[in-house]
């Protein structure tokens, strides 16, 4: 008898076949250990075990992040350029701060940009102030902002690109961006009755896709549609919309802002048809909405800030739907749709209050601690650090 059959009391004539049991159990209970180890180290990043909230909800952000759709073609929304040709981000050169910060956010939540110089309105001669405008009368600030807009449209119908996002060049978003995008796209591919494959990942037909801005109304509910019956054809086109509910992306009720009752849809976000929207904070257009608009707000005429005649536009041609009388102005049949509320805002940097704009001459000396942005979750300005560390997202509600 051995002395480990001995030890453990086992008979000589039992001995060899529990040996060969025992030894049997010990190598399979290595091997189970072995690749329990190993797939806990190597299987399942250290960023999303140590996080509070559950991985699929934190897995939606981050520049390898490739889509959730079983759709191949709704995929290309999470691309390098977000599912448009191309993105151009508007701002002044000697604003190398902003362009510091987006092009670094930009980067780390898996996008590209181009840059766009912004304008300051005294470089712009009288002879190409448009039509409608008067410089001396109180507009001479927004002609530069004008101008710099108009110089990003322009890029689109020079490069005969399909589409293209402009934004602004302090504009914040969550980092789960391109998530929020895929199901923007599903939203303007109902609007737009789209099946197949389209030749934009959002649908074809659309001219502007506004998703960036300060709030607007439900179209239905703007001084020229309130007094039309619920079957007017038109009124049953402006209430057509995709709600996009229990979304982790939208912040409570009473922290979102806009000009909807949001305790009325809490935690949801509408893609809808557009009715007005305030601020160009982000916006795309196709190659005919680029066409639309640099007639309209510049060859043709220009009959106010650059945002509020965008607006006019798309209201003017949402409006003009099922109606049917001489000389009516259909706004040239501009197809804009919107997200509200919206995935880019106006980030309010940390540091001196007097950066914030480049169009309105801010006195005060007040010093901001921490950035802060509307609307937006986990926002990527005040997440940069996290992102570059891998460390877990701070949400700003």
């Amino acid at each position: 008898m051995s002395s480990f059959a001995y030890l453990l009391g086992i008979a000589p004539q039992r001995s060899r076949s529990i040996l060969a049991s025992v030894a049997t159990f010990m190598v399979v209970a290595f091997l189970f250990i072995s690749f329990h180890r190993q797939f806990a180290t190597d299987g399942t990043p250290d960023k999303v075990k140590h996080k509070s909230q559950n991985s699929q909800i934190e897995e939606l952000y981050g520049k390898d992040f490739g889509g959730r759709s079983s759709t191949a073609d709704l995929d290309r929304v999470t691309n390098d350029t977000l599912g448009f040709s191309k993105i151009f981000v508007i701002g002044l050169p000697e604003r190398s701060d902003k362009r510091d910060a987006l092009a670094l956010t930009a980067a780390l939540t898996g996008f590209h940009v181009d840059w766009v110089d912004g304008v300051k309105a005294d470089t712009i001669v009288d002879k190409a102030v448009p039509f409608g405008i008067d410089r001396h009368g109180g507009f001479g600030s927004n002609l530069g902002s004008w101008r710099g807009h108009m110089n990003a449209i322009r890029r689109i119908v020079e490069q005969d690109l399909e589409s293209a996002l402009i934004m602004e060049d302090d504009m914040d978003w969550d980092v789960r961006l391109r998530s929020q995008l895929e199901d923007v796209a599903k939203g303007s591919r109902m609007l737009l009755n789209t099946e197949g494959s389209p030749i934009s990942p959002y649908g074809d037909g659309w001219d502007v896709l506004w998703i960036g801005h300060c709030g607007e109304p439900f179209p239905e509910f703007l001084d020229e549609n309130k007094h039309k019956p619920e079957d007017h054809p038109g009124i049953q086109y402006m209430k057509r919309r995709y709600a996009i509910e229990n979304d982790i992306t939208v912040p409570p009720p009473e922290r979102t802002t806009g000009m909807i009752d949001f305790h009325a849809y809490p935690y949801t976000r509408f893609v809808h048809i557009s009715a007005a929207p305030i601020c160009t904070f982000a916006y795309a257009l196709s190659q005919a909405g680029a066409r639309k608009v640099l007639f309209e707000l510049s060859v043709d005429r220009l009959d106010g800030a650059f945002d509020n005649a965008l607006a006019n536009l798309c209201k003017r041609s949402v409006s003009s739907v099922g109606e049917d009388y001489p000389g009516i102005d259909r706004g040239l049949n501009t197809k804009c749709i919107s997200v509200t509320p919206p995935v880019f805002f106006h980030h309010k940097a940390r540091g001196r209050v007097s950066g914030d704009s480049d169009i309105q001459n801010i006195a005060s000396g007040d010093v901001r601690e921490k950035g802060t942005t509307e609307n937006i979750m986990w926002s990527a300005r005040n997440n940069i650090r996290n992102m570059i560390m891998g460390t877990e997202m701070e949400s700003q509600f």
